[in-house]
């Protein structure tokens, strides 16, 4: 074809060619003739701390999903769920060492000395964690152990459980018009020998999460009013997120703890306090599973 001199229509032309490519490859090419753009192995001797994400085995990333399935050996937390437990080849060893609230199944040392046996045995070692391993999964204690034990570790992260909250309920952690500032907190320091500085955290530019809460929603209020956010300041509960058993209440830092008296929740369960939580009124919530099946508008 001869070449076209005038600009706009060779420009008119090479637009028309683009088009024309992207409407006809669905015809020559199928879905299953497609390859995610996966690398790599499980190294022998090698453990990975791999963030399982909130539960839901599509929130994994494609690295975690692939070093699942190769590893020789995994060994996860209470907190995985059973989609993620899934991709577990048969053949791989498993090895839980849950924790619940007062009961630690298998103490953190042990947990070190067992990736440390593993991998010097010449397995390629998965550490599975909720969430994602940097955020309250007690990842430096286990990278500690394993330098110590010169066992190469690499880290591979995870949704964290604030990201899959505050999508499940349709809502952003972070507005221009809310919050400027986002806090992840543990709830742990609400024991009666610690306390928080609330007056540091009662800030209303910024968006609070808690985790491993619960049980401490009562203090958490209490401590909050006390420095000086308002009675009716929101605060939202958030338990299971992106699972099927999600559950969810949505109030005021004045009345949750009577809120949650009257309808428990389970066990794990954010705590995420700021206007944002405003937006559930406005927003319907969505399965985080669900948001990619209709366009954003």
């Amino acid at each position: 074809m001869p070449a076209l001199s005038n600009p706009l229509l060779q420009k008119w032309f090479n637009a028309f060619m683009r088009l024309s490519h992207r409407a006809l490859t669905p015809l020559v090419q199928h879905g299953a003739d497609i390859r995610l753009p996966l690398r790599g192995e499980c190294r022998a001797g090698q453990v990975y701390l791999v963030g399982a994400g909130s539960g839901d085995a599509e929130l994994l990333t494609l690295k975690a999903a692939r070093l699942i399935m190769q590893a020789d050996a995994v060994v996860y937390d209470r907190l995985v769920g059973d989609d993620v437990l899934a991709l577990i080849p048969s053949s791989s060893e498993r090895y839980y060492v849950g924790k619940a609230r007062g009961h630690h199944s298998v103490p953190q040392a042990e947990i070190g000395e067992l990736m440390v046996k593993l991998a010097d045995e010449g397995k390629s070692v998965v550490r599975l964690k909720g969430g994602d391993p940097a955020v309250f999964g007690r990842m430096g204690e286990e990278l500690d152990a394993l330098a110590a034990a010169l066992v190469p570790a690499a880290i591979v992260p995870g949704i964290t459980a604030a990201s899959a909250a505050a999508a499940c309920m349709g809502i952003p952690l972070t507005d221009r018009g809310h919050a400027q500032q986002l806090r992840f907190v543990t709830a742990q320091l609400c024991r009666e020998d610690g306390t928080p500085d609330w007056s540091s955290l009662a800030r209303k530019d910024e968006t609070l999460v808690f985790y491993m809460g619960l049980s401490k929603v009562d203090a958490i209020c209490h401590g909050l009013r006390l420095a000086g956010l308002p009675d009716e300041w929101p605060i939202m509960l958030v338990a299971n997120a992106s699972q099927p058993e999600q559950q969810s209440l949505v109030g005021t830092l004045a009345d949750m703890p009577e809120q949650l008296a009257a309808t428990p929740l389970p066990s794990p369960c954010l705590i995420v306090v700021g206007s944002v939580v405003q937006r559930v009124a406005t927003t319907p919530a969505v399965k985080i599973t669900d948001v990619c099946a209709a366009p954003l508008i």
